[in-house]
């Protein structure tokens, strides 16, 4: 199975280019938006290529089996960069699967994008640009999965989480359990269509993801 991981320089598409790499039956193929971190991935043995989320990003997509968004415009820029990264950027490679191909698509969202109302403050309008992406994948007719995180650590992983449709209480998850996550999904069709938040618990991925 190929797989294009959009973002794939980030903190979550790094780690899960790792397990990609890692695992059987799966080959990574991460966009990255520099020339140079597409180079350092080549010399790890990883299939690279450059694309941006605002201009031409087709060649990360083309033979690709499936597709993991986990890009974001990131802490440190402005809300003009939260609508063309996290929400057009993610529909305009949504409209190129539906278009062309792959149908399989996993998003990694946030936790509360389901109800941006209930946020204030700076971090609403990431959330609202989450909110629209998810239901324009909702809407999309893709094989979709959506993994909604709670606050992002760098601990290391356990490989246990809790994970339901919604879940009322706030919480942290490692980015590496994140990770674990979304390759899990890729493997096992009965995720196709499911929409999970996604904390630390006590439960293997594997059982919770069910």
């Amino acid at each position: 199975m190929r797989v294009s991981v959009i973002g794939a320089n980030g903190k979550i598409g790094r780690l899960l280019v790792e397990r990609l790499q890692a695992a059987a039956g799966t080959v990574p193929v991460a966009m990255v938006r520099e020339e140079e971190q597409a180079a350092a991935l080549r010399e790890g043995g990883v299939e690279a290529v450059v694309g941006d989320l605002e201009g031409d990003f087709t060649s990360a997509l083309d033979g690709a089996d499936a597709v993991v968004f986990t890009a974001g415009s990131g802490a440190h820029t402005g809300k003009d960069k939260t609508l063309l990264v996290d929400l057009w950027g993610a529909v305009r490679v949504m409209k190129h699967c539906i278009a062309r191909g792959p149908r399989r698509f996993i998003m990694v969202s946030a936790m509360r994008a389901g109800d941006p109302d209930a946020a204030s403050g700076g971090i609403k309008p990431y959330l609202v640009a989450k909110w629209a992406a998810d239901e324009w994948l909702l809407r999309s007719g893709l094989d979709f999965t959506i993994l909604r995180p709670g606050g992002l650590t760098d601990d290391a992983g356990t490989g246990r989480v809790e994970a339901a449709a919604r879940i009322e209480r706030r919480g942290t998850i490692p980015r590496e359990d994140v990770a674990a996550a979304a390759v899990h999904c890729l493997r096992t069709p009965e995720t196709v269509g499911q929409v999970y938040d996604l904390l630390s618990g006590d439960v293997p991925v594997e059982k919770a993801l069910r």
